[in-house]
């Protein structure tokens, strides 16, 4: 089950992201403000964003894929987790150089905050679009989020195939003796 966020939680994660990365790019330390619902929400220990929770920042630049970096698992509070994983977006992303400071104004970003994974006996049963892959087998592994395939155009199977090439896998690899599929569920948000 995927957890739930207020609108003013989202708006906030999002704010919150974007000041991470801006903070790094001008070497001050970051200033975060929260409207007065989350703050609330804060200090009654009632708000979704000290659950920990694993969760994906994407940036994009235009239509392209700029960057993106996340945890499967939450291990720290999901506003930390949303902040650490902006700044692995912008900065860490192996496949990109490091965000310039005039490609931020250009960068969409977009939040996943996932639910718990689980073991997922039979892959047929993954729903395109409401189910992300993670695939662990023969010491490599590889996520997908549930957007892509749906961005992709992708059906079942080739969803599946890609999952394995994503983890460095021949395709068919989640059907073999000791692959670990998993399937997990987002709340997608962006700008």
């Amino acid at each position: 089950m995927t957890i739930d966020l207020t609108e003013d939680e989202k708006h906030c994660l999002l704010t919150e992201a974007r000041e991470a990365i801006a903070s790094q790019l001008d070497g001050r330390p970051p200033h975060y403000e929260r409207p007065a619902s989350v703050t609330e929400r804060l200090e009654s220990g009632t708000s979704a964003l000290l659950v920990p929770c694993g969760a994906f920042v994407t940036l994009h630049k235009g239509k392209n894929l700029r960057g993106c970096i996340g945890r499967m698992i939450g291990v720290r509070p999901l506003e930390e987790t949303v902040r650490t994983m902006a700044r692995a977006a912008a900065f860490e992303d192996p496949r990109f150089p490091p965000l310039r400071r005039d490609e931020l104004d250009q960068c969409k970003l977009e939040i996943s905050v996932l639910s718990p994974m689980e073991r997922c006996a039979d892959p047929r049963s993954v729903q395109i679009g409401i189910h992300g892959l993670y695939l662990i087998h023969r010491g490599y592994s590889g996520v997908l989020l549930p957007q892509v395939p749906v961005e992709q155009g992708w059906d079942l199977d080739e969803y599946l195939d890609y999952i394995c090439r994503k983890a460095g896998l021949p395709p068919g690899s989640y059907n073999e003796p000791g692959a670990e599929l998993y399937t997990f569920t987002a709340l997608v948000f962006g700008e």
